[in-house]
Parts: C-alpha cells; sequence; structure tokens
C-alpha cells in the first residue's frame, strides 16, 4: 500500500510553487497510536506530505521525463502540533531546478498559524552518475499521485473554486 498524504491541490504554478491540502481525521489509524489519548499528526508524516507536493511540483517542471526522488531534508522545523479536525497546507517553492537534482523550500500552515518548515533536496535518479540502473518504467509518478494534479487541472479548467 502507497500512503498519499496530500488530499488536494488547491493551487500549482508549473515550475514555480504548488499549494497542496491534507485533512487530518480521526478515522486515520496511524493517529491512534501517536500519541494514545492524545492524537496529533506525527512530523515525519507532515514531511512527507512536503515531499509529495514538493516532488510532484519538481517532476511537472520536467515533464515527469525523470524519475525523481527524495534525497535529504535539509531543514524540518516544526512550532506547533497539528491535531484531528485540522486541515493542514503544504506551500512548496523551487528554489533550484538542474538536470540532476532540485530544492525546495516549504511551508505548513493550519489556517493562517505557521505549523513548520521543510526545505528538500530532490535527485533526479535517470541522470545520476553512480551508474545504477533503475526501471524504464516511473515507478515514482503511480497513478495515485497523477490523479491529484488530473484533478486540480480539471477543476482549475472548469472554473471551480477549491
Amino acid at each position: 500500500m502507497r500512503w498519499v498524504w496530500i488530499d488536494r491541490f488547491e493551487e500549482f504554478d508549473s515550475g514555480r510553487r504548488a499549494v497542496a491540502v491534507k485533512n487530518v481525521s480521526l478515522a486515520e489509524d496511524h493517529l491512534h497510536d501517536h500519541f494514545p489519548g492524545y492524537p496529533v499528526m506525527p512530523a515525519s508524516l507532515m514531511v512527507e506530505g512536503m515531499a509529495q507536493t514538493a516532488g510532484i511540483l519538481v517532476g511537472e517542471a520536467r515533464h515527469f521525463a525523470e524519475k525523481v526522488i527524495l534525497a535529504k531534508v535539509k531543514r524540518a522545523t516544526f512550532h506547533e502540533i497539528v491535531r484531528p479536525g485540522q486541515q493542514i497546507r503544504h506551500e512548496a517553492v523551487i528554489e533550484q531546478l538542474s538536470d540532476s537534482a532540485a530544492s525546495t523550500s516549504g511551508r505548513i500552515y493550519a489556517g493562517e498559524r505557521l505549523i513548520g518548515e521543510v526545505d528538500l533536496v530532490f535527485s533526479h535518479i535517470d541522470q545520476n552518475l553512480s551508474g545504477l540502473n533503475f526501471p524504464e518504467e516511473n515507478f515514482v509518478f503511480t497513478e495515485e499521485f497523477m490523479a491529484l494534479l488530473k484533478t486540480y487541472r480539471g477543476q482549475a479548467a472548469e472554473g471551480v473554486k477549491l
């Protein structure tokens, strides 16, 4: 099973910026264990949500020609916790994009409150210099992830206010 940690895109400015939201629900099993009696959204899963938001942004900027993987978490700082019933917003910006890699900066909000800051580095593994061979198919951008972007583009084309 592959977990998707964003529910939808609210903004997508190709090659520049993306905004995705995640609704935190007590129906999610992981919240019952983190922490029993006082469930909070794990910071590691918010980092993954940012990686998914920024990774799709980076992949789309190069027309999904490469397999984009998270190479490094440069910074992950959290200022507040997130509880069930809240919606978090991942705002990712491409800082640098080259043939072999990309770096992004990101902020996570709950409403207007800044929850965290997550800066990431991605590798385009098809352009790696290690000589390793990877599968031909793009195993990173699965249909699950592509559906998020297709839904946003379809609603934007129809003029649907998100």
